[in-house]
């Protein structure tokens, strides 16, 4: 791996490049992205140099796409029909199958392997990166035939992520259980007290609403274009989980109430067990 373009530098992909200097990558790493976020960039290390997108494109052998998922869409569009043989295109789309699809339909001679780094903040911008961001984390990986990207694999591992290899579908089908729905119910529970006419709801509170409603701090515009490619996934999981409420209502008073919170506790248990 000679030269690196990120496309996309911010939290994710300043993360990434910082990831990558920390882990001893020393080649050049080429931003593609706003003025302001370039100049974040290369003020925190996370990018060396700076160029437009065809031009980093033609010069590079790994580009990270790391931007919102409507805009890797457009991106593949653009590069993938121009990107020369050997050039590996990676992304860390929130959704996989959307943006498996754009990449075979424009990608004509590069390779490409879809990622999802199972890690971020509420903050966003390359002020925010941090080169430990992954460490830790899982980091998806599409399960494709035929495409190794060994080098790659081992680069994500010495940033200590936990590579772990699965379908698209399978990858979308889990993250709007694990991933989206959790952003929706922090989300939903922040805009249902903002309704409430009780003022003393914004005196009278403690570590539990702030934990429940930390991912409400998220952006609109980014998770628009997430939910909206996985849609189908993200409606069965938010009528589950509705349903798992109903449940919770029908069981206060019985005795039923005691064994829900006691199969619930023991699976939250076993997230903070898992280093990942």
């Amino acid at each position: 791996m000679e030269k690196v373009a990120i496309v996309g530098v911010g939290l994710i992909g300043a993360s990434f490049g910082l990831a990558l200097r920390k882990a001893g990558y020393d080649g050049p790493i080429i931003g593609v992205s706003s003025e302001a976020a370039l100049e974040a960039g290369l003020e925190a290390g996370a990018i060396s140099d700076t160029a437009p997108l065809l031009e980093a494109v033609e010069q590079s052998d790994l580009i990270y796409l790391s931007q919102p998922v409507d805009r890797i869409i457009e991106t593949l569009a653009k590069i993938g029909p121009v990107a020369r043989a050997g050039t590996l295109i990676t992304d860390a789309g929130s959704t996989k199958v959307a943006i498996g699809q754009a990449a075979a339909e424009h990608v004509k001679r590069a390779t490409f392997l879809g990622g999802h780094p199972m890690a971020g903040k509420e903050a966003r911008g390359a002020t925010a990166a941090q080169a430990d961001l992954f460490v830790g984390r899982p980091y998806v990986l599409d399960q494709v035939e035929g495409v190794q990207a060994d080098e790659f694999r081992s680069w994500i591992r010495r940033m200590g992520a936990h590579v772990i290899e699965m379908s698209a579908s399978q990858h979308d089908a889990t993250v709007a259980l694990t991933s989206h729905l959790p952003q929706l119910i922090s989300t939903a529970l922040a805009s249902y007290l903002s309704a409430q006419s009780e003022t003393a709801i914004d005196q009278v509170f403690g570590s539990g609403l702030l934990d429940m409603t930390r991912l409400a701090l998220s952006p609109a515009d980014l998770w628009f274009s997430i939910i909206n490619t996985n849609r189908e996934n993200v409606i069965r999981a938010v009528d589950g989980y509705i349903e798992a409420l109903i449940k919770l209502k029908g069981s206060i008073g019985t005795d039923d109430f005691s064994s829900i919170f006691a199969s619930s506790s023991s699976k939250a248990a076993t997230y903070r067990k898992n280093p990942r």
